[in-house]
């Protein structure tokens, strides 16, 4: 090789190699430690270091442990009794909250428990505040990461108990399924089953069939009202609808007031929908005992996150159907978080409203921490929520409270200092199909504002069908006349630029210029004579034209459009008349004969013609009937033509 050519190549490869982004395939993770004393065991974790994101608060980790034994906790470093010997495996889902790089990856640990040394064993925490049924995540989702959900149940009967618990998720709204279940883990007995979930019911002497599944009919006595939910159909119908997938598990023998918890590992999907102002929900439906119907329903809301930052606006307003809106309630929910080493005494949260949402209709439908709505005209002196509505904003402010901070001596559990605003409007009366977006801006006490991400609402196109009719004019063509009728598919009210696509079925007729062709002829005895030959055609078709156009609405009433269109002769019939005159010399002073033949000629899909259009309308632009012209410019001569019309949208 020449020593030039070597220099080369060896420039070539440090640029390469300087230009060639290196994959990080290094995994961070983190290692569950613990001291044994017995059965005592005392947990703490052993994490990398975090990565700050400039501008951002201080990063932290946040834990869920699940203890091998049924029990979990959220603390950084837990104490835990087990109540009897044997091997545990103790698991550890890190988040890292404002950090710049993924969660750590762990590792089960084995816990070995040969010794009972200490008898102070506690029971799962009840969950009677919550109706018996409770469902947790240890974090947000974020696309191809994993999440931990907990479903805890209670039997609050006064009897032994066995019965059903459901949890349903990858909401059929959305293109994608958003979680893979990778793993469930269950501490009393669980089982899973399959079901068919299309009820059916036969009341029979006070007995019903409330559930058809793989194991046969369940006759039950009448069901008693000691829960929440009566019509356990109603409710598997209405979850099947919404949601793809389901996990089912059977349980038996739960005590009185005993508390039970099962564990879940979602992987979400490359495919999940990466709006971060958008809200996924999974459902858990509790059936406290097989023999009835009584059950509890509870949602488990997530909003979908880049990163995982505690403090963050959402909204359930991502994909909305513009058709069915109008009496809809938008639900908004701003979450925060105190980062500080001492509690926040006063939260003002400054969050804006879009234009197309009525002020008016605005509702708080759940806060925390809880408390009553201030007052009006006075300054409050004990715990409340005060509302300010202005132009552009609505301002909640939270006054003498005590939100612990997550860096506070002695704080240990970290949802303690976690609070969030859920209210909701309805929209305006004239309002357009376009996105909106907001924030808040969130300040605690005197500290800086932390402005949050833009939640969006945004609308699905729709689909609106018309129905067109009208005439064309061929200015080029003699005795022309042209009816047609179509239809229109475009998206549904579409604010300003839209697609749209027609088809329509013309029905054509003109004259082809008339064609004389003379010649001279010499008869037997030597005399010149005229032979005048006259053809005359007629055209019929049937012409299906089919446009696509871009179409711009100037406002509610006028809208504009170009674009393309292809013709299409579907069927085509040419009638020839053709007359021959022969006269007694070469001039026509006396007509000696006149014979007439004609011929039809018939084709199916003879011709193919595409052209430019442009178009203007007038009426209801965005749905109901309006009037139209158009002015079409073939690819050929002797075809362009202006097109009236009349369109409704439905």
């Amino acid at each position: 090789m020449k020593p030039q050519l070597s220099i080369f190549f060896i420039l070539f490869s440090i640029f390469s190699i300087g230009q060639t982004k290196v994959k990080d395939t290094i995994t961070r993770r983190a290692n569950i430690g613990f001291i044994q004393n017995g059965n005592q065991v005392s947990f703490k974790p052993e994490t990398p270091p975090l990565i700050p994101i400039a501008g951002a608060p201080k990063p932290s980790y946040s834990y869920l442990w699940e203890l091998g034994d049924g029990h979990y906790s959220k603390e950084a470093e837990p104490k835990h009794v087990y109540k009897n010997k044997g091997t545990y495996t103790a698991r550890l889902a890190v988040t890292n909250n404002y950090d710049n790089g993924k969660p750590p990856a762990t590792r089960p640990k084995k816990v070995a428990i040969n010794d009972i040394t200490d008898t102070n064993y506690k029971d799962i925490t009840s969950i009677a505040d919550q109706n018996g049924f409770a469902i947790i995540k240890n974090c947000d989702p974020i696309p191809e990461q994993e999440m931990v959900v907990v479903v805890s149940y209670q039997n609050l009967e006064n009897y032994v108990s066995s019965g059903k618990l459901y949890l349903f998720y990858n909401e059929k709204q959305f293109k994608h399924n958003n979680f893979e279940l990778s793993d469930f883990r269950t501490y009393a007995g669980e089982r899973e089953v399959k079901e068919n979930l299309v009820a059916s019911t036969d009341d029979l002497n006070d007995s019903n069939t409330f559930l058809a599944s793989a194991e046969g009919n369940f006759k039950t006595k009448k069901y008693r009202n000691t829960t929440t939910e009566e019509d356990l159909e109603a409710s598997l119908s209405d979850a099947n609808k919404t949601y793809h997938n389901v996990s089912i598990l059977e349980f038996d023998d739960a005590n009185p007031g005993e508390t039970r918890n099962v564990f879940y590992t979602f992987k979400t999907t490359p495919e999940m929908i990466k709006d971060t102002s958008a809200t996924v929900t999974m459902r858990g439906i509790f059936v406290p005992n097989r023999s009835y119907k009584n059950h509890k329903v509870k949602n488990l809301e997530m909003e979908i996150v880049t990163s995982h930052d505690p403090n963050k606006m959402g909204s359930n307003g991502s994909f909305m159907n513009y058709r069915l809106v109008r009496f809809k309630r938008v639900n908004f929910k701003t979450r925060f978080q105190n980062n500080g080493e001492g509690p926040a005494r006063k939260i003002r949260l400054e969050t804006d409203v879009p234009d197309m949402f009525d002020k008016k209709t605005f509702q708080i439908e759940s806060m925390y921490p809880e408390c009553p709505i201030c007052p009006k005209g006075e300054e409050p002196t004990v715990s409340c929520l005060d509302t300010i509505i202005k132009q552009k904003q609505i301002i909640f402010t939270f006054k003498n409270i005590y939100l612990p901070g997550s860096e506070q001596k002695n704080v240990h559990e970290k949802d303690s200092t976690k609070g969030f605003v859920k209210y909701s409007m309805k929209f305006g009366e004239d309002f357009h199909k376009v996105k909106t977006k907001s924030r808040t801006a969130i300040i605690f006490d005197k500290n800086e504002p932390i402005i949050t991400n833009y939640a969006t609402t945004r609308f699905l196109p729709g689909i609106s069908i018309g129905a067109k009719a009208g005439y064309n004019f061929y200015p080029d063509l003699d005795k022309s006349t042209s009816y047609f009728v179509g239809a229109t598919l475009s998206p549904f009210k579409s604010y300003r630029f839209y697609w749209q696509v027609e088809w329509e079925n013309a029905l054509n007729q003109y004259d082809s210029k008339v064609n004389v062709l003379e010649e001279f002829n010499t008869n037997a005895n030597g005399t010149r004579q005229l032979v005048r030959t006259t053809t005359a055609t007629e055209n019929k078709n049937v012409n299906w034209e089919i446009p696509v156009l871009i179409r711009y609405n100037i406002n509610n009433y006028i809208g504009v459009g170009a674009g393309i269109q292809a013709n299409v002769n579907v069927y085509s019939e040419q009638n020839q008349t053709i007359t021959v005159d022969t006269f007694e010399g070469d001039k026509e002073n006396f007509l000696i004969s006149s014979t007439t033949s004609s011929n039809t000629i018939k084709n199916n899909f003879s011709g193919f013609k595409t052209g430019l259009l442009f178009d203007l309308t007038a009426g209801f632009a965005r749905i109901g009937p309006s009037l139209g012209a158009r002015y079409v410019i073939n690819f050929e001569q002797n075809f362009n033509y202006f097109q009236v019309y009349g369109i409704w949208k439905f």
